[in-house]
């Protein structure tokens, strides 16, 4: 079934009609070729889902009635901002894309020391712009009932002032070197629902040793991520993979 987000309010409420409009309705009439009598679900911003019945449209708009409400519980139980430095070509919408669907809750990306690839402040806005309809779109296709942030820092002093978090790690290459493979866990253990995470990665290049001394400096944990050497936009994926793994599998 298709999954929409609500940009306005409606009554959580079985037998509630509500008019969908925008993008929505293109996408759902027109593209979906949905009829009177098919169904949709949209996401509220309390995160409900509500299965609604179309009813009618012109093409432009559409009215939809609710027919069932629903809460899933879809979201990681334990929040994740992952925040990487910059990196070329396309890696940026994959990180979005693909850390979407695997749970993320928000994306930062930051301008660091080795980071080859740089946003012009000119175009900050419409890149920005992209990677959160990205988001959005992957939100969708995923059934999220939250659609993760996607903000730039301009290095990783104003990263770690405007970023919240309770526990914070750093993936490092060094560490997966030295062969060290616990303090992923550690950290996550010390951890309690929502608590929020936030991971630090390197672009292409990595992060320079005074980059994981100031973090550490901050109480980052530098983490290995198992033995192998990943690309920038596979680490990510493979941290958000391993605390689903945590707490989605384990802890139940």
């Amino acid at each position: 079934m298709q999954r929409y987000f609500l940009t306005h309010a409606v009554a959580p409420t079985i037998g509630t009609t509500f008019t969908v409009s925008g993008p929505d309705v293109k996408h759902w009439v027109k593209v979906m070729r949905a009829q009177p009598g098919d169904q949709a679900e949209f996401v509220t911003s309390a995160q409900q889902v509500l299965v609604a019945t179309l009813v009618s449209t012109d093409g432009q708009q559409a009215v939809a009635k609710v027919v069932a409400v629903t809460t899933p519980a879809v979201e990681l139980p334990l929040p994740v901002t992952i925040a990487c430095g910059l990196s070329k070509g396309d890696k940026p919408e994959q990180i979005v894309q693909r850390g979407t669907e695997l749970g993320a809750a928000a994306f930062v990306f930051f301008d660091s020391q080795w980071a080859v690839a740089k946003w012009a402040p000119a175009k900050r806005a419409r890149k920005l712009e992209r990677l959160a309809k990205i988001a959005h779109g992957a939100a969708e296709q995923s059934h999220r009932t939250v659609i993760p942030t996607v903000t730039y820092q301009d290095n990783l002093a104003a990263l770690l002032a405007h970023t919240p978090y309770d526990q914070g790690i750093v993936a490092w290459e060094e560490s997966a070197k030295q062969g060290e493979s616990s303090q992923l866990v550690q950290t996550l253990k010390r951890m309690t629902a929502p608590q929020r995470l936030l991971a630090v990665f390197g672009p292409e290049g990595g992060l320079t040793a005074a980059e994981v001394a100031q973090l550490t400096t901050a109480d980052f944990v530098p983490v290995g991520l198992g033995p192998r050497i990943m690309r920038a936009e596979t680490a990510p994926l493979y941290l958000l993979s391993n605390v689903s793994f945590w707490c989605e599998l384990i802890a139940r």
